[in-house]
């Protein structure tokens, strides 16, 4: 059989598809085979196959497992085809497999994983001996099977052991690693793994502290007196010569080996910091002058790697460990972020910093002026990054915004940085920044380095609303006019950067400054021949804008919007459309200078060329989404100086938003056709009442020919509040314009349009916004107009919402029939008394419409909609229609009281229950649902004061006296960290006062009713505990 499974497994390695999926077909067919996973383990430990074909006979193996081991197994496919014993076999080959000591890493590790999908199921009680056996391999093991069992091992701690099966085997495990990492004779490499292995342990030990405290205490205490030790000399010791290319790097005193043994312990260090701070707690002091004085020793080699030189950086091996020194330097400068952050570090640096020690009012000699030499000298740029930044300018700007995945050291001194603000840094920087731009020996890379640490404190400053000195910045800009003129394209274009923000200072020193530099910027932008250059200064120039008076508005904003026009047409357009940071910065700039005066837009081409940078990044979210936001800024500014400035801004865009449509459609690009209809929809919101005269009979032929021919369901949305907008604000514009090309009235036409938007062939996003259209069209067309349609469409709503998923779209058509109720409430139910839905849940259009509405209530969002949804099922509720009390809903979730931990497969199989109640009860249970949350501090509203303060409930406890300390554990840490989460603070459905005095006063008026009281037995005594809290002595006496 072996030989038909690895002619099958290298069929899969094929490049044609049809091959692999052939072969993965017939190797699912062989599941059943005993003797197939038997052959896929040989097949593995043959050292003469191939290596592709042994790793993927591991991987095939491992979907074997996953889809058929056990139940319990998440990606487990509902059967299970290895019988016991050949359970057994497999279990016991792949251990030795995976700790034989192949040479193969990707093998054994492959193995080692497999053998943890298994173990996190069958270990202890169908495979006692596996832990047993690894931690008595370890003392006993050579250097090559000691590699498997640590990864083993580290596949169990990651993945293989919940915290029960960890807390049995802690202690040994615990100890074992320790030997291993201690052990002078052992690979660097393979303690480093252990030491890894170590820090792995505390994810699930923070999660056993939640239950067991007082014997997580005592493991860890004892663990830490032995570990931290070891830490420390690690720390201490120096680092080897830097190898250079000719040099095997082997032996016990290799760089890599040291490094990643290094980077290990500074990263297992800051994990016991995050999760248990009281166990460093006396050696903090020690660990922060440990680490600092490495980050110091560290500069000199970092700089001749990666600053002199062009060494690769960022490097891990196979067992996932980092070993270049970039990722040593980072977990340095992360971890004394975090020591900063502490108590007992501050109260040190705060001493260090007293009168006694500062000379002359100087900070010489004090650690500000070390830590400015670390940031200087891990924020100089790499060689590898000059390169990168040269190919491609897109990168560059990505590492000016932070908004990039390469976290590198010079990421990490921003946010060092930032925890440093609070100390006197920009005063030692500016010593150092004047004596490295007056040295002849001072090289480039620090010039730039010290003129970037500025920009962060500058950043740190704004923030926190500090103001520069004017006499700080004067002094800065000697510097800056070195940098500008300065050889270096990276020094020069940081020297723009850097000018921007310190010349805007409000101050009669500088009052010529700001100008003249803008000036220079702007010249910088057509004449410098880099292009890092030039968007560096397309970025300054934002600053500039910001901050200019009225009255330099016009002559900036008219040559940024010719530089940005000359820089576009200088790049290759397919390019640019792939330049996506790029054409973010050049829409925020123009966008920037386009608000100096918003009216002066209209007489240069600024707005042609934010369109033409909207084509280019149509296909971009984050374009369309600063593109739309400038616009709408715009719109809303010309539309408050009155009729005339937006009836002109109308007749300069509307040509060009309705001919990209036009290119759209022709060219089938959804992208452009999305964002002119968005532009569109923005200039429609925020126009007047009435438009502009033919804007209907320009605008509703393309959106109409539109929203029958595209099933796009963002240009659909958009096009759909585009007229909803034109309803809203001139309806009679609407109705009088007759389409040329079918002879329709514009009812008609939306009529037609919302018919089509509610019809089964679009789906629930497309129609999305279709809910409130319809209400606009019902309230500006009246019943008189609408005629017979009025019911028609009214049917079709509720038809549509029998069938709705997506939540967003339930509310919008909900919304139709609740705006109705909020002056029509029995006229609606009437109504759907009398409508018959077929399909799906369907049945009397009363139920439908009421079951729906009821069980989405509680995910409505956005103030307007809550508080129409409120007050329109008052109204209902206070008919009494009987027919209410006989329509049967869905109401509370019945708890599953199994204490069993159900897998996601598990999940799905057993669906939640609820309760059914009548209509007036979920009446009830929903609008007590809707007042403010008493357990939310921040909750606003009337009913905040009437909520009583109990005691917390907290425990005394040794470890949590300790500054930083975060338990978990904890019943306020716990109400803390859940508060975060906390809609109101990041959602729209968000609670407002006038909707909360309402309820209040409808729930006062309510309970004198019979029907209430007997409603009030039915409730939760979490919903009858908040009606209590409404210190209504009417409810509250019902509990007495």
């Amino acid at each position: 059989m072996e030989k038909q499974v690895l002619d099958l497994l290298a069929a899969t390695l094929e490049p044609v598809a049809e091959t692999r999926t052939n072969a993965e077909r017939h190797l699912e067919h062989l599941y059943t085979n005993d003797a197939f996973p038997i052959s896929l383990i040989s097949i593995a430990s043959h050292t003469e196959v191939p290596p592709s074909l042994r790793q993927a006979a591991l991987l095939v193996l491992k979907t074997l497992v996953l889809r058929t081991w056990a139940p319990s197994i998440d990606d487990f496919q509902g059967t299970v085809v290895i019988n016991d014993a050949t359970k057994d076999h497999v279990r016991q080959s792949l251990l030795t497999l995976a700790t034989s000591g192949d040479q193969d890493r990707k093998v054994v590790g492959a193995a080692s994983l497999v053998v943890s999908k298994i173990a996190s199921v069958d270990f202890p009680e169908s495979w006692p001996s596996l832990l047993p056996t690894l931690l008595q391999l370890i003392p006993q093991s050579h250097e090559s099977q000691l590699h498997g069992v640590l990864l083993v091992l580290s596949s169990l701690v990651e993945d293989g052991f919940d915290e029960e099966q960890f807390g049995g085997s802690a202690v040994e495990l615990v100890k074992c690693l320790y030997q291993v990492a201690t052990d002078d004779s052992k690979k660097l490499m393979s303690r480093a793994l252990a030491v890894s292995i170590f820090r792995a342990c505390f994810e699930t030990m923070r999660l056993m502290y939640e239950t067991d405290k007082a014997s997580v205490k005592q493991f860890m205490q004892e663990a830490s007196e032995a570990w931290t030790p070891f830490f420390i000399n690690v720390l201490n010791a120096p680092l080897p010569h830097v190898p250079t290319e000719e040099d095997a790097d082997v032996g016990p005193g290799s760089w890599r080996g040291t490094v990643a043994l290094k980077t290990q312990v500074v990263k297992a260090v800051d994990k016991i910091h995050q999760t248990f701070p009281h166990l460093l707690h006396e050696h903090l002091l020690t660990l922060f002058s440990t680490v600092w004085g490495s980050l110091q020793a560290h500069i000199e080699p970092y700089v001749a790697l990666y600053v002199n030189d062009n060494q690769q950086g960022r490097l891990e091996d196979a067992d996932r460990l980092p070993y270049t020194l970039d990722w040593l330097v980072i977990e340095e400068l992360d971890y004394i972020q975090t020591l900063v952050g502490s108590v007992t570090v501050k109260r040190e640096l705060d001493a260090q910093l007293g009168p006694e020690k500062l000379t002359n009012g100087s900070l010489e000699g004090t650690w500000v002026t070390q830590i400015i030499g670390i940031l200087i000298g891990y924020s100089q740029i790499t060689q590898e990054d000059q390169g990168l930044w040269n190919f491609d300018v897109n990168v560059f700007l990505s590492e000016e915004t932070s908004e990039t995945a390469n976290y590198s050291p010079r990421n990490a001194c921003t946010y060092l940085v930032q925890k440093l603000s609070k100390w006197p840094l920009l005063e030692s920087l500016l010593a150092r920044t004047k004596a490295l731009f007056e040295s002849e020996m001072a090289v480039v890379p620090t010039k730039e380095a010290a003129l970037f640490v500025l920009s962060q404190i500058l950043n740190e400053m704004d923030s926190s609303s500090v103001e520069l000195k004017p006499d700080t910045a004067l002094t800065y800009m000697d510097c800056i006019r070195s940098a500008v003129h300065n050889e270096d394209e990276f020094l020069r274009a940081r020297g723009y950067i850097v000018a921007a923000r310190l010349t805007p200072i409000d101050s009669a020193k500088l009052d010529n400054v700001a100008p003249e530099y803008a000036r220079q910027t702007l010249a910088t932008i057509n004449n410098d021949d880099s292009d890092v250059v030039k968007v560096s200064c397309i970025r300054a120039m934002q600053d500039y804008l910001k901050t200019f008076p009225a009255s330099s508005a016009h002559e900036f904003q008219v040559q940024t919007v010719a530089a940005i026009s000359n820089f576009l047409s200088a790049q290759d357009i397919s390019d640019l459309k792939e330049s996506e940071d790029l054409l973010d910065t050049l829409v925020e700039t123009l966008r920037d200078a386009i608000m100096a005066d918003p009216s002066l837009c209209l007489e240069h081409p600024a707005l042609d060329v934010l369109f033409t940078m909207a084509s280019y990044g149509a296909t971009s979210f984050q374009t369309t989404m600063l593109v739309n936001e400038a616009f709408d800024s715009i719109t809303s500014s010309m539309a408050a100086r009155g009729g005339d400035a937006y009836t002109r801004l109308c007749a300069k865009v509307l040509p060009t938003l309705t001919g990209a449509l036009d290119v759209g459609d022709m060219t089938s690009e959804n992208a452009l056709s999305d964002m002119a209809v968005s532009l569109l929809s923005s200039l429609a919101e925020n126009g007047p009442s009435p438009l502009p005269q033919n804007f209907v009979a320009t605008v509703m032929p393309k959106l109409y020919r539109l929203l029958f021919s595209s099933n796009d369901f963002s240009l659909n949305q958009s096009a759909t509040v585009t007229i909803r907008h034109m309803l809203s604000h001139d309806a009679a514009q609407v109705f009088a314009w007759e389409d040329p090309a079918t002879g329709k009235g514009g009812l008609e036409i939306v009529l037609l349009i919302v018919d089509r938007l509610l019809g089964p062939e679009v789906d629930d996003a497309s129609a999305a916004e279709v809910g409130g259209l319809t209400v606009e069209l019902v309230e500006k067309a009246g019943a008189d107009r609408l005629g017979p349609f009025l019911m028609q469409l009214l049917r079709v709503v509720a038809i549509r919402l029998n069938t709705a998923e997506h939540a967003s779209f339930i509310q919008n058509l909900v919304l139709v029939f609740a705006r109705l109720s909020l002056t029509n409430a029995k006229e609606v139910i009437d109504f759907l008394s009398q409508v018959e839905i077929e399909g799906g849940k369907g049945g009397n259009g009363l139920e439908v419409v009421l079951s729906k509405w009821l069980e989405n209530s509680v995910h409505f969002s956005g103030y307007d909609a809550i508080r129409q949804n409120v007050i329109a099922l008052t109204n209902i509720y206070k008919l009494h229609d009987e027919r209410l009390a006989n329509i049967q809903v869905q109401g509370d979730l019945i708890p599953d009281n199994s204490s069993r931990i159900k897998t996601r497969s598990q999940a799905k199989q057993t669906p939640l229950r609820y309760s059914v109640v009548p209509v007036p009860l979920k009446l009830t249970k929903v609008l007590v649902g809707e007042l403010a949350n008493p357990l939310s501090p921040s909750t606003p509203g009337t009913m905040s004061n009437m909520f009583p303060k109990g005691d917390s409930g907290d425990e005394d406890d040794e470890w949590e006296d300790e500054p930083g300390f975060v338990d978990l554990g904890d019943a306020t840490t716990t109400a803390q960290l859940m508060s975060y989460a906390d809609e109101s603070k990041w959602n729209s459905r968000q609670w407002d006062d006038e909707t909360q005095s309402y309820l209040i006063n409808f729930f006062k008026e309510a309970s004198t009713e019979p029907e209430f009281q007997q409603h009030y037995q039915e409730l939760t005594d979490e919903e009858r505990q908040k009606l209590q809290r409404m210190e209504n002595p009417t409810v509250q006496q019902q509990t007495n």
